[in-house]
């Protein structure tokens, strides 16, 4: 299990980015977090991922998280962590050669899934193809928990629709995911759990399908829950309409 414990973090100069956050993330979970840009939500993944320094505690485990711990913690981002240079296949060789628990049958499964050459170098693949290979390298690292931020970034809608129907397929029940997306429609049916933060807090920690019981969807709580103003698109038209300069 994964304990965050009063975590908080804050930027020079700034207002905190995470204010004494708490919560568990047991194995076998698939658990979106949800929240407006400046929310927290990458610093939230980078502190756990030991890249920014904290106040607080990380636990795995119930033993404080270190460096010997990071084989069990992968990261795919579409900021992208790959060596640029290196093709597909060389990157799997790396990745075989420094974690023991290397799932090779995932690795060669997803590649052909995707479609992805494996002997191109990773720089000249497309921005799709590109946060494509960071999901293969992250889901087939061996990880026990496998952190995801915005990996789906320039893949189309069907790509992305095939492969939440494979992930559920392929997760074991020690994994857990924790995926950072705004794609908050199509992702919601697959989620076991949604985490919401607003302005470096935790603000709800949902059920989904304990919500739909309800007769409420996840989409409907967190527009409520940030005050969505529905109309917010026709007053701005209004206003640029209103003020448009006359033509020459």
């Amino acid at each position: 299990m994964l304990e965050l414990k009063h975590l908080s973090k804050s930027y020079p100069g700034k207002r905190h980015a995470l204010k004494d956050l708490s919560l568990t993330l047991p194995r076998g979970e698939i658990v979106g977090l949800l929240g407006e840009n400046g929310a927290g939500k990458t610093t939230l993944l980078k502190c756990i991922l030991g890249l920014h320094r904290f106040q607080g505690e990380i636990l795995l485990d119930d033993r404080p998280l270190t460096r010997k711990d990071y084989a069990k913690l992968s990261f795919a981002t579409s900021e992208h962590s790959f060596f640029p240079a290196l093709s597909a296949q060389a990157h799997r060789d790396f990745y075989a050669g420094h974690f023991p628990r290397f799932r090779q049958a995932r690795y060669d499964g997803l590649m052909d899934f995707f479609q992805l050459p494996r002997h191109k170098a990773a720089g000249r693949l497309s921005t799709g193809q590109q946060n494509q290979l960071e999901v293969i390298l992250a889901l087939s690292q061996g990880a026990d928990y496998i952190l995801m931020d915005e990996p789906f970034a320039g893949n189309d809608l069907f790509n992305r629709e095939d492969f939440y129907k494979v992930l559920v397929g392929i997760l074991e029940p020690q994994e857990t995911l924790l995926l950072s997306t705004h794609l908050l429609e199509e992702t919601a049916p697959f989620l076991s759990r949604a985490l919401l933060l607003r302005q470096g807090t935790l603000v709800a920690d949902l059920d989904p399908l304990a919500l739909e019981e309800t007769g409420a969807d996840l989409l409907s709580y967190v527009k409520r829950a940030y005050h969505y103003q529905a109309d917010r698109v026709s007053r701005a038209l209004t206003q640029l309409t209103n003020g448009k300069e006359p033509l020459p």
